[in-house]
């Protein structure tokens, strides 16, 4: 019952008033009847269906047992055709159509057709790993005092990643350090974030659980019996806080907030560097701006915010499947990085995608073409552009505006830094710090790091550079270190007093990189990045 917005942060909100937001059109239509980014959830449920109910042209069924594509095969290629909905009573209802559009949280259907995914955190090497699930829970006898108390506390906190409104709430971070999971290896507490309903309940998104596959109905069922028996005590936990003495644990929701299962390999997939850079497209049909938030992967990893983007475009080939046609992809499954699927999976974006996804069908089937010939046709996307925009979407060009890590000389290092998972810039990109010194642990964890994303190129043991190091996280990290530690990443039978020269003979290091190094004994983390970008580039052909 809360929204991550795409908050407008290049514009000054009028005292009292909330920040613009990027996404308009139909986002706007339903957004303004509700209370806001969090918002009673019959209110918003009926403000969507009574979106739906005022369009003569949409049948609305909601009670399909399953629904599955209809899929045309040739030897290069797939085309959708429409679905088979299996109706309540069992029986089945064939729908031709020219076009699909799959809306669903997991792309089940584009799934079923046959496009291509990766799936978690694939496209960094770990293929098991992705974001935990959350449990939400309602509280009840949380009145007006008792959000009153909330929003006291969160004030008192001083803390910029606290904060309360009418409607919601966010932070509770210092409070839950205390915390004992009953189940401390499947689960943790975040900070509170809080969503106030009408009838004097709350709604909590905090309840981190870890391992559940969203694609497995089995998984998934493990993992709300896992928080029906962590919940009860998480409310008990939250008695001792004045705000919420008199609370009582009403109701979990029946459906767990999966946040991350398949990544559509589309005509175009977004990257965390178009976040980075604000990157505009040419066939822009939505914008973003939400942080790049990557929740906990398991209970000893922190998470992170990898970029805190002003603004960036969702180009519409991301959301054409590669090799399937008839159909389109919108929402958290499109075609993002899984580092960049941290922002672009955020409600309003998916319905700008839904939006533009409706539109581009239209125009295809008048145009009697492919949505992929459509996705390069110049003219066609301007055309699609200006119905979206005369149907109340804002979709005007922009030219970015150099962040200053952009300008600084070891740019390019960070980039590869970033787009690996080693670098990340937290709220206002405030930890870019490209001259920070490094030390020999570090460069011992990233080079690690880097061996899961380009496992063929390095099959050494970094760690093997430290075996003369006492306390090497303490340990200034010089050019030498460096290039030692990534010869072992490599699997070089390279020794400290050569490494440097092995690298430089076989292209590994270059020499604008050591030119740049102010000084061989220190080297900082842009520095260091710079020797990485370097070694991949070349070992595994990769580009940042």
């Amino acid at each position: 019952n809360s929204i991550d917005m795409n908050w407008d942060r290049t514009s000054t909100p009028l005292p009292g008033q909330e920040r613009d937001y990027l996404n308009k059109g139909i986002f706007k239509e339903w957004y303004k009847k509700t209370e806001g980014h969090s918002f009673d959830v019959v209110t918003a449920a009926d403000a969507f269906y009574n979106l739906v109910r005022a369009e003569s042209g949409i049948d609305l069924y909601m009670k399909a047992a399953a629904v599955e594509p209809i899929v045309k095969q040739d030897n290069r290629s797939s085309t959708v055709e429409g679905v088979v909905v299996t109706m309540a009573d069992g029986s089945k209802q064939r729908v031709q159509s020219k076009a699909v559009i799959d809306a669903t949280q997991d792309a089940d259907i584009a799934a079923a057709a046959g496009a291509s995914f990766t799936i978690g955190r694939e496209d960094l090497g770990d293929k098991n790993s992705r974001m935990a699930v959350t449990a939400v829970f309602r509280l009840k006898h949380i009145d007006d005092k008792a959000w009153k108390r909330i929003a006291k506390r969160l004030n008192e906190d001083g803390d910029s990643n606290t904060g309360v409104d009418k409607m919601s709430a966010w932070g509770y971070g210092n409070e839950l350090k205390d915390y004992e999971p009953l189940n401390k290896e499947r689960t943790k507490m975040r900070g509170l974030n809080i969503g106030r309903q009408l009838d004097d309940t709350i709604l909590i998104n905090a309840l981190q659980i870890f391992g559940v596959d969203g694609l497995s109905e089995a998984s998934r069922r493990e993992g709300l019996e896992i928080a029906k028996r962590e919940i009860p005590h998480v409310v008990d936990y939250l008695k001792q806080f004045e705000e919420f003495k008199n609370a009582e644990l009403d109701a979990i929701a029946p459906e767990l907030y999966v946040r991350e299962t398949r990544h559509l390999i589309g005509l175009y997939r977004l990257s965390v560097i178009d976040l980075l850079e604000n990157a505009d497209q040419w066939d822009r049909i939505a914008f973003g701006s939400y942080p790049a938030d990557i929740q906990r992967t398991s209970p000893s990893d922190n998470g992170a915010v990898v970029v805190h983007p002003l603004k960036y475009a969702v180009p519409f080939r991301s959301i054409v499947p590669l090799h399937v046609d008839g159909l389109l992809v919108v929402g958290r499954s499109a075609s993002y990085d899984t580092l960049a699927h941290g922002s672009a999976r955020v409600i309003p974006l998916g319905m700008a995608e839904g939006q533009a996804a409706g539109a581009a069908v239209k125009l295809a089937v008048e145009r009697n073409m492919s949505f992929a010939d459509l996705s390069q046709s110049k003219p066609l996307i301007a055309e699609l552009q200006k119905r979206l925009v005369d149907q109340g979407m804002e979709l005007a060009p922009y030219t970015p505006e150099p962040q200053p890590y952009m300008k600084h000389p070891a740019y390019e290092g960070l980039k590869m830094a970033v787009y690996t998972g080693i670098a990340v810039g937290s709220y206002g990109n405030e930890a870019f710090k490209l001259d920070n010194p490094s030390n020999a642990q570090r460069m011992v964890n990233q080079v690690n790091q880097i061996r899961r994303t380009y496992k063929t190129a390095f099959q050494g043991d970094p760690s093997a550079a430290l075996k003369q190091i006492a306390e090497p996280a303490q340990q200034p990290l010089s050019l030498q270190q460096a290039s030692l530690t990534i010869a072992k990443g490599l699997g070089l039978d390279a020794a400290a007093e050569t490494a440097r020269a092995e690298l430089e003979s076989r292209g590994l290091l270059t020499k604008e990189t050591v030119a740049m190094i102010r000084d061989e004994r220190k080297l900082t983390d842009g520095e260091a990045y710079m020797m990485l970008k370097d070694a991949i580039e070349k070992a595994a052909g990769a580009k940042f």
